[in-house]
């Protein structure tokens, strides 16, 4: 699915190089790369602030808390992603509430948002699924009418754009996930949250050290949400690749889509759609298919990876059984969990290496 082996040997120097540097330094968390990191993210991103912390979890953590979510709060998200979308909620002893999917983008369904809101709604967290942002449009229109603040999950969709605004600058906090397989990944877990609110940023910045924006002096209860220097290091030597590496994916897809069209056009395999205004980045090239199992044993024999993103729905696991929700609760979420299917796409992927992958794809749905 992804081999992070392939870097080249200017950027291996260059991480090596950013490295040393912190080493040099003595500064291993909160140091000079940290702070380099956070402007040049920030800048990359459009927005006034960006707070680095420990993971892309974390981001969606903090970012709640720093939006005072708490028992009873209820955060509208979607069923079909991470379970750290819902998770982060649940942790507060807030309640998740769900909304379907749009079938064409895997993305919370805005005409379905308002019907999930409530007097207790406090949050509504879109995820930006597969590199693709969420139809922000009607959504910033029914949270603005509403007075609710938007948390974007862009965990996924670092460079993704929508209507020109890039993800991770439209909602009032957003969340972003550097784990090495992310498009822009870093050598461990890190994360940040991005930001154009003075205030959120200060707090989310004091939230990361337990709440102390002063050393050994507390003023909320946070946590250690703290981005250790060297992943930021790495983080920096690999951003200024971040455009060329997401147009690579492009073209990877570009290269897939044109593959399986006629497939398509015969009912055999159903292809990511990338919606009007939408700047799609790839983190994932996502595959509907009938009899996915028989396909993916197949394309195993074949030695070609593939992966499901997501097998169970968050209203259907264990842990959320007693939010209510039920099978059918959200038909479209539980239809694309039963048939998606994610073939490798990442930029040092071969013209070559796409061409065998479609190929053993077209032989196993004949």
């Amino acid at each position: 699915m992804l081999d992070l082996t392939r870097y080249d040997r200017a950027l291996r120097e260059e991480i090596a190089r950013r490295v040393e540097e912190v080493f040099t330094t003595g500064r291993f968390v909160m140091g000079p790369a940290n702070e380099g990191f956070e402007r040049a993210f920030a800048a990359e991103i459009g927005v006034a602030h960006a707070v680095g912390v420990s993971s892309g979890t974390d981001a969606l953590l903090v970012s709640l808390m720093a939006l005072g979510i708490g028992p009873g709060d209820e955060v509208i998200t979607s069923p079909f992603t991470f379970f750290a979308s819902a998770g982060v909620v649940a942790r507060l002893q807030a309640r998740p509430v769900f909304v379907d999917i749009e079938p064409s983008t895997f993305n919370l369904d805005p005409e379905k948002l308002e019907a999930a809101i409530t007097p207790r709604t406090r949050a509504i967290q879109p995820v930006h699924l597969y590199g693709q942002c969420a139809d922000m449009g009607p959504i910033l229109e029914i949270a603005q009418r509403r007075g609710i603040p938007i948390l974007e999950d862009a965990c996924q969709a670092v460079g993704a754009s929508c209507n020109g605004r890039a993800a991770g600058s439209m909602g009032r906090l957003a969340a972003f996930s550097f784990y090495p397989t992310k498009n822009l990944g870093a050598a461990g877990d890190a994360g940040a949250v991005t930001t154009d609110d003075d205030a959120l940023a200060e707090i989310v910045r004091s939230l990361r050290v337990h709440g102390s924006p002063v050393t050994y002096h507390h003023q909320r209860v946070g946590g250690n949400f703290r981005q250790d220097a060297l992943q930021a290091a790495v983080l920096l030597a690999k951003l200024p690749r971040l455009a060329a590496w997401n147009e690579r994916r492009r073209e990877i897809a570009a290269g897939y889509t044109a593959l399986f069209a006629p497939a398509e056009s015969q009912g055999k395999v159903t292809l990511p759609r990338e919606a009007a205004g939408q700047r799609h980045v790839y983190h994932q090239y996502v595959l509907r298919v009938a009899e996915r199992e028989r396909v993916r044993a197949r394309l195993a024999k074949d030695g070609v990876a593939t992966a499901v993103f997501y097998p169970v729905t968050l209203h259907l696991q264990e842990c959320f059984r007693d939010l209510g929700y039920r099978e059918g609760s959200f038909p479209e979420a539980e239809r694309a969990a039963r048939e998606v299917l994610a073939l490798p796409v990442f930029p040092e992927l071969t013209d070559m290496e796409v061409e065998r992958v479609a190929a053993s794809v077209l032989a196993a749905v004949p």
